[in-house]
Protein backbone atom coordinates (compact mmCIF):
# COMPACT_ATOMS: atom_id res chain seq x y z
CA UNK A 1 0.00 0.00 0.00
CA UNK A 2 2.90 2.36 0.77
CA UNK A 3 4.22 1.84 -2.77
CA UNK A 4 0.80 2.60 -4.29
CA UNK A 5 0.55 5.81 -2.26
CA UNK A 6 4.05 6.85 -3.34
CA UNK A 7 3.21 6.13 -6.99
CA UNK A 8 0.06 8.28 -6.80
CA UNK A 9 2.04 11.15 -5.27
CA UNK A 10 4.75 10.77 -7.91
CA UNK A 11 2.11 10.89 -10.65
CA UNK A 12 0.93 14.35 -9.57
CA UNK A 13 4.48 15.75 -9.47
CA UNK A 14 5.55 14.13 -12.74
CA UNK A 15 2.42 15.21 -14.62
CA UNK A 16 3.04 18.81 -13.60
CA UNK A 17 6.71 18.51 -14.65
CA UNK A 18 5.79 16.88 -17.97
CA UNK A 19 3.36 19.67 -18.80
CA UNK A 20 6.10 22.27 -18.43
CA UNK A 21 8.46 20.26 -20.63
CA UNK A 22 5.95 19.61 -23.44
CA UNK A 23 4.05 22.92 -23.52
CA UNK A 24 5.66 24.02 -26.80
CA UNK A 25 5.36 20.70 -28.63
CA UNK A 26 3.12 20.28 -31.68
CA UNK A 27 -0.34 18.85 -31.06
CA UNK A 28 -2.51 16.60 -33.24
CA UNK A 29 -5.26 19.17 -32.74
CA UNK A 30 -3.24 21.63 -34.82
CA UNK A 31 -3.92 19.49 -37.90
CA UNK A 32 -7.68 19.95 -37.46
CA UNK A 33 -8.82 23.17 -39.15
CA UNK A 34 -12.32 24.56 -38.70
CA UNK A 35 -13.85 26.59 -41.54
CA UNK A 36 -14.39 30.20 -40.56
CA UNK A 37 -17.98 31.44 -40.51
CA UNK A 38 -18.00 35.18 -41.17
CA UNK A 39 -21.69 35.52 -40.27
CA UNK A 40 -22.32 33.43 -37.13
CA UNK A 41 -25.81 34.82 -36.28
CA UNK A 42 -25.15 34.17 -32.56
CA UNK A 43 -24.60 36.21 -29.43
CA UNK A 44 -21.15 34.66 -29.31
CA UNK A 45 -20.34 35.11 -25.64
CA UNK A 46 -23.83 34.31 -24.36
CA UNK A 47 -25.41 31.49 -26.37
CA UNK A 48 -26.59 28.44 -24.45
CA UNK A 49 -24.00 25.69 -23.85
CA UNK A 50 -26.30 23.52 -21.74
CA UNK A 51 -26.35 19.85 -22.66
CA UNK A 52 -27.45 16.51 -21.26
CA UNK A 53 -24.89 13.80 -20.59
CA UNK A 54 -25.75 10.40 -19.13
CA UNK A 55 -29.11 11.71 -18.01
CA UNK A 56 -27.75 14.76 -16.15
CA UNK A 57 -27.72 18.42 -17.14
CA UNK A 58 -24.42 20.24 -17.67
CA UNK A 59 -24.29 24.03 -17.95
CA UNK A 60 -21.09 23.67 -19.98
CA UNK A 61 -19.86 20.61 -21.94
CA UNK A 62 -16.85 20.07 -19.68
CA UNK A 63 -15.62 17.24 -17.48
CA UNK A 64 -12.81 17.54 -14.98
CA UNK A 65 -11.21 14.23 -15.80
CA UNK A 66 -9.89 11.57 -13.44
CA UNK A 67 -6.52 12.50 -12.01
CA UNK A 68 -5.99 12.30 -8.26
CA UNK A 69 -7.04 9.59 -5.87
CA UNK A 70 -4.73 8.62 -3.07
CA UNK A 71 -2.08 10.89 -1.52
CA UNK A 72 -2.90 13.43 1.12
CA UNK A 73 -2.16 16.35 -1.20
CA UNK A 74 -5.05 15.07 -3.34
CA UNK A 75 -7.55 16.11 -0.68
CA UNK A 76 -6.88 19.80 -1.28
CA UNK A 77 -6.83 19.29 -5.04
CA UNK A 78 -10.13 17.42 -5.03
CA UNK A 79 -11.76 20.10 -2.85
CA UNK A 80 -10.73 22.88 -5.26
CA UNK A 81 -11.90 20.87 -8.27
CA UNK A 82 -15.25 19.96 -6.71
CA UNK A 83 -16.03 23.51 -5.59
CA UNK A 84 -15.18 24.89 -9.03
CA UNK A 85 -17.17 22.19 -10.83
CA UNK A 86 -20.20 22.99 -8.69
CA UNK A 87 -19.92 26.70 -9.50
CA UNK A 88 -19.52 26.02 -13.23
CA UNK A 89 -22.16 23.31 -13.50
CA UNK A 90 -19.78 20.78 -15.06
CA UNK A 91 -19.06 17.12 -14.37
CA UNK A 92 -16.16 15.79 -12.31
CA UNK A 93 -14.49 12.41 -12.36
CA UNK A 94 -12.33 11.45 -9.41
CA UNK A 95 -9.04 9.61 -9.65
CA UNK A 96 -8.69 5.92 -8.93
CA UNK A 97 -10.42 4.89 -5.70
CA UNK A 98 -8.19 1.85 -5.28
CA UNK A 99 -6.34 3.38 -2.33
CA UNK A 100 -9.55 4.62 -0.73
CA UNK A 101 -11.04 1.11 -0.90
CA UNK A 102 -7.94 -0.69 0.35
CA UNK A 103 -6.81 1.62 3.14
CA UNK A 104 -7.98 3.94 5.87
CA UNK A 105 -6.79 6.96 3.89
CA UNK A 106 -9.38 8.24 1.44
CA UNK A 107 -7.54 11.05 -0.38
CA UNK A 108 -10.54 13.32 0.01
CA UNK A 109 -12.80 10.81 -1.74
CA UNK A 110 -15.68 10.71 0.75
CA UNK A 111 -19.08 12.27 1.24
CA UNK A 112 -17.25 15.59 1.71
CA UNK A 113 -16.81 15.68 -2.05
CA UNK A 114 -20.58 15.56 -2.56
CA UNK A 115 -21.05 18.30 0.03
CA UNK A 116 -18.64 20.51 -1.91
CA UNK A 117 -20.45 19.64 -5.14
CA UNK A 118 -24.07 18.75 -4.28
CA UNK A 119 -25.64 19.23 -7.73
CA UNK A 120 -23.14 18.19 -10.39
CA UNK A 121 -22.52 14.75 -11.92
CA UNK A 122 -19.74 12.99 -9.99
CA UNK A 123 -18.06 9.94 -11.50
CA UNK A 124 -16.37 7.21 -9.46
CA UNK A 125 -13.24 5.54 -10.85
CA UNK A 126 -11.71 2.06 -10.72
CA UNK A 127 -9.10 0.34 -12.86
CA UNK A 128 -10.20 -2.47 -15.15
CA UNK A 129 -7.26 -4.58 -14.03
CA UNK A 130 -8.50 -4.58 -10.43
CA UNK A 131 -12.04 -5.69 -11.27
CA UNK A 132 -11.12 -9.32 -11.81
CA UNK A 133 -9.10 -10.07 -8.68
CA UNK A 134 -8.93 -7.16 -6.23
CA UNK A 135 -12.52 -5.97 -5.91
CA UNK A 136 -15.85 -7.70 -5.44
CA UNK A 137 -19.11 -6.27 -6.73
CA UNK A 138 -19.79 -5.00 -3.21
CA UNK A 139 -16.46 -3.12 -3.34
CA UNK A 140 -17.49 -1.57 -6.66
CA UNK A 141 -20.77 -0.47 -5.08
CA UNK A 142 -18.81 0.94 -2.14
CA UNK A 143 -16.81 3.10 -4.58
CA UNK A 144 -20.11 4.49 -5.91
CA UNK A 145 -21.56 5.06 -2.45
CA UNK A 146 -18.35 6.63 -1.12
CA UNK A 147 -18.87 9.79 -3.18
CA UNK A 148 -22.56 9.33 -4.09
CA UNK A 149 -21.47 8.95 -7.70
CA UNK A 150 -23.71 9.29 -10.75
CA UNK A 151 -21.58 6.95 -12.89
CA UNK A 152 -18.51 4.71 -12.73
CA UNK A 153 -15.47 5.30 -14.91
CA UNK A 154 -13.46 2.15 -15.56
CA UNK A 155 -10.00 3.08 -16.73
CA UNK A 156 -8.11 0.94 -19.21
CA UNK A 157 -4.39 1.45 -18.61
CA UNK A 158 -2.72 -1.66 -19.98
CA UNK A 159 0.41 0.09 -21.30
CA UNK A 160 0.83 2.05 -18.08
CA UNK A 161 0.56 -1.13 -16.00
CA UNK A 162 3.14 -2.85 -18.20
CA UNK A 163 5.62 -0.06 -17.43
CA UNK A 164 5.35 -0.65 -13.65
CA UNK A 165 7.46 -3.24 -11.80
CA UNK A 166 4.41 -4.51 -9.94
CA UNK A 167 1.89 -3.68 -12.69
CA UNK A 168 -0.88 -5.98 -13.88
CA UNK A 169 0.28 -7.92 -16.94
CA UNK A 170 -2.58 -10.43 -17.28
CA UNK A 171 -5.48 -8.74 -19.04
CA UNK A 172 -7.50 -11.86 -19.82
CA UNK A 173 -11.16 -11.88 -18.88
CA UNK A 174 -11.48 -8.16 -18.23
CA UNK A 175 -14.19 -7.55 -20.83
CA UNK A 176 -16.34 -10.11 -19.00
CA UNK A 177 -15.53 -8.39 -15.70
CA UNK A 178 -16.61 -5.04 -17.13
CA UNK A 179 -19.83 -6.58 -18.42
CA UNK A 180 -20.55 -8.06 -14.98
CA UNK A 181 -20.07 -4.67 -13.33
CA UNK A 182 -22.20 -2.89 -15.95
CA UNK A 183 -25.05 -5.35 -15.39
CA UNK A 184 -24.74 -5.07 -11.60
CA UNK A 185 -24.70 -1.30 -11.14
CA UNK A 186 -27.69 1.03 -11.20
CA UNK A 187 -25.52 3.85 -12.59
CA UNK A 188 -23.94 4.10 -16.06
CA UNK A 189 -20.46 2.75 -16.75
CA UNK A 190 -17.95 4.82 -18.74
CA UNK A 191 -14.86 3.22 -20.28
CA UNK A 192 -11.78 5.45 -20.36
CA UNK A 193 -8.24 5.09 -21.61
CA UNK A 194 -5.43 7.03 -19.91
CA UNK A 195 -3.66 8.55 -22.90
CA UNK A 196 -3.30 5.85 -25.56
CA UNK A 197 -6.78 6.13 -27.07
CA UNK A 198 -9.68 3.75 -27.73
CA UNK A 199 -10.19 2.38 -31.23
CA UNK A 200 -13.62 1.95 -32.80
CA UNK A 201 -13.38 -1.85 -32.61
CA UNK A 202 -12.59 -1.73 -28.88
CA UNK A 203 -15.37 0.80 -28.32
CA UNK A 204 -17.87 -1.52 -30.03
CA UNK A 205 -16.84 -4.43 -27.78
CA UNK A 206 -17.21 -2.24 -24.70
CA UNK A 207 -20.63 -0.95 -25.70
CA UNK A 208 -21.77 -4.50 -26.45
CA UNK A 209 -20.67 -5.36 -22.90
CA UNK A 210 -22.94 -2.67 -21.43
CA UNK A 211 -20.68 0.39 -21.31
CA UNK A 212 -22.80 3.50 -21.86
CA UNK A 213 -20.16 6.10 -22.77
CA UNK A 214 -16.61 6.16 -24.13
CA UNK A 215 -13.84 8.51 -23.03
CA UNK A 216 -11.35 8.04 -25.86
CA UNK A 217 -8.50 9.63 -23.82
CA UNK A 218 -6.11 9.63 -26.74
CA UNK A 219 -2.48 10.45 -27.32
CA UNK A 220 -1.46 14.07 -27.14
CA UNK A 221 -1.78 14.95 -23.47
CA UNK A 222 -0.25 13.45 -20.35
CA UNK A 223 1.92 10.51 -21.38
CA UNK A 224 1.74 7.91 -18.60
CA UNK A 225 4.24 5.69 -20.37
CA UNK A 226 6.79 8.48 -19.92
CA UNK A 227 5.54 9.18 -16.40
CA UNK A 228 6.19 5.58 -15.37
CA UNK A 229 9.53 5.48 -17.23
CA UNK A 230 10.59 8.62 -15.33
CA UNK A 231 9.89 7.18 -11.90
CA UNK A 232 11.23 3.64 -12.29
CA UNK A 233 14.69 2.52 -11.20
CA UNK A 234 14.36 -0.53 -13.47
CA UNK A 235 16.54 0.10 -16.54
CA UNK A 236 14.60 -2.44 -18.63
CA UNK A 237 11.27 -0.73 -17.95
CA UNK A 238 12.80 2.68 -18.56
CA UNK A 239 14.09 1.48 -21.94
CA UNK A 240 10.70 -0.02 -22.78
CA UNK A 241 9.12 3.34 -21.99
CA UNK A 242 11.36 4.97 -24.58
CA UNK A 243 10.39 2.34 -27.18
CA UNK A 244 6.67 3.01 -26.65
CA UNK A 245 6.76 6.74 -25.87
CA UNK A 246 4.89 7.60 -29.11
CA UNK A 247 2.44 4.69 -28.90
CA UNK A 248 -1.28 5.31 -29.17
CA UNK A 249 -4.17 6.80 -31.13
CA UNK A 250 -4.36 10.58 -31.45
CA UNK A 251 -7.43 11.99 -29.74
CA UNK A 252 -8.93 13.61 -32.89
CA UNK A 253 -8.58 10.32 -34.78
CA UNK A 254 -10.13 8.37 -31.90
CA UNK A 255 -13.13 10.73 -31.64
CA UNK A 256 -13.83 10.53 -35.38
CA UNK A 257 -13.38 6.76 -35.53
CA UNK A 258 -15.60 5.98 -32.54
CA UNK A 259 -18.28 8.46 -33.68
CA UNK A 260 -18.36 6.92 -37.17
CA UNK A 261 -18.83 3.42 -35.74
CA UNK A 262 -21.15 4.35 -32.86
CA UNK A 263 -23.23 7.35 -33.98
CA UNK A 264 -25.42 7.46 -30.89
CA UNK A 265 -23.03 6.62 -28.04
CA UNK A 266 -21.96 9.50 -25.77
CA UNK A 267 -18.28 10.35 -26.33
CA UNK A 268 -15.88 12.21 -24.06
CA UNK A 269 -12.88 13.76 -25.80
CA UNK A 270 -9.81 13.91 -23.60
CA UNK A 271 -6.10 13.75 -24.27
CA UNK A 272 -4.21 16.88 -25.23
CA UNK A 273 -7.08 19.38 -24.95
CA UNK A 274 -5.03 22.54 -24.40
CA UNK A 275 -7.64 25.28 -24.68
CA UNK A 276 -11.13 26.14 -25.85
CA UNK A 277 -10.33 25.97 -29.55
CA UNK A 278 -9.23 22.33 -29.16
CA UNK A 279 -12.48 21.77 -27.26
CA UNK A 280 -14.50 23.31 -30.11
CA UNK A 281 -12.72 21.07 -32.62
CA UNK A 282 -13.48 18.00 -30.50
CA UNK A 283 -17.19 18.84 -30.36
CA UNK A 284 -17.29 19.53 -34.10
CA UNK A 285 -15.69 16.10 -34.67
CA UNK A 286 -18.43 14.38 -32.67
CA UNK A 287 -17.63 14.57 -28.97
CA UNK A 288 -20.45 15.34 -26.53
CA UNK A 289 -18.22 16.45 -23.68
CA UNK A 290 -14.60 17.59 -23.48
CA UNK A 291 -12.39 16.64 -20.54
CA UNK A 292 -9.16 17.90 -19.05
CA UNK A 293 -6.97 16.50 -16.30
CA UNK A 294 -3.31 17.54 -16.56
CA UNK A 295 -3.96 21.10 -17.81
CA UNK A 296 -6.15 21.93 -14.82
CA UNK A 297 -3.93 20.24 -12.23
CA UNK A 298 -1.66 23.25 -11.63
CA UNK A 299 -4.67 25.49 -11.00
CA UNK A 300 -6.15 22.87 -8.65
CA UNK A 301 -3.00 22.89 -6.51
CA UNK A 302 -3.51 26.64 -5.99
CA UNK A 303 -7.16 27.44 -5.29
CA UNK A 304 -10.78 27.05 -6.33
CA UNK A 305 -10.63 30.48 -7.97
CA UNK A 306 -7.65 29.43 -10.07
CA UNK A 307 -9.68 26.50 -11.40
CA UNK A 308 -12.60 28.83 -12.16
CA UNK A 309 -10.31 31.23 -14.02
CA UNK A 310 -8.86 28.32 -16.00
CA UNK A 311 -12.25 27.14 -17.23
CA UNK A 312 -13.61 30.62 -17.87
CA UNK A 313 -10.77 31.18 -20.34
CA UNK A 314 -11.41 27.80 -21.98
CA UNK A 315 -15.10 28.62 -22.27
CA UNK A 316 -14.37 31.94 -24.03
CA UNK A 317 -12.34 30.23 -26.75
CA UNK A 318 -14.85 27.38 -27.00
CA UNK A 319 -17.67 29.83 -27.64
CA UNK A 320 -15.73 31.65 -30.35
CA UNK A 321 -14.63 28.39 -31.97
CA UNK A 322 -18.16 26.96 -32.04
CA UNK A 323 -19.91 30.16 -33.12
CA UNK A 324 -17.42 31.33 -35.72
CA UNK A 325 -17.03 28.07 -37.63
CA UNK A 326 -19.28 26.30 -40.11
CA UNK A 327 -21.29 23.30 -38.95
Amino acid sequence: MTEILKRKADHIDLVLKQRLETAAQASPWDKIQLTHNALPEKDVLNFDLTSEFLGKQLRRPFLISSMTGGPLKAEKINAHLAEAAQDLGIAMGVGSQRVALLSAGDGGLTGHLRRWAPDIPLYANLGAAQLRNDFSLSDVQRAIDMIEADALIIHLNCLQELMQEDGDTDWRGLLNAIETVARFLDVPVVAKEVGMGISSSTAIRLVDAGVQAIDVAGKGGTNFIQVEASRTANSRLSALGEVFRDWGINTPDAVQSVRASLPHIPIIASGGIRHGLDAAKAIKLGANVVAQAGPVLQAATESTQAVLDHFEFIESALRIGLACSDD
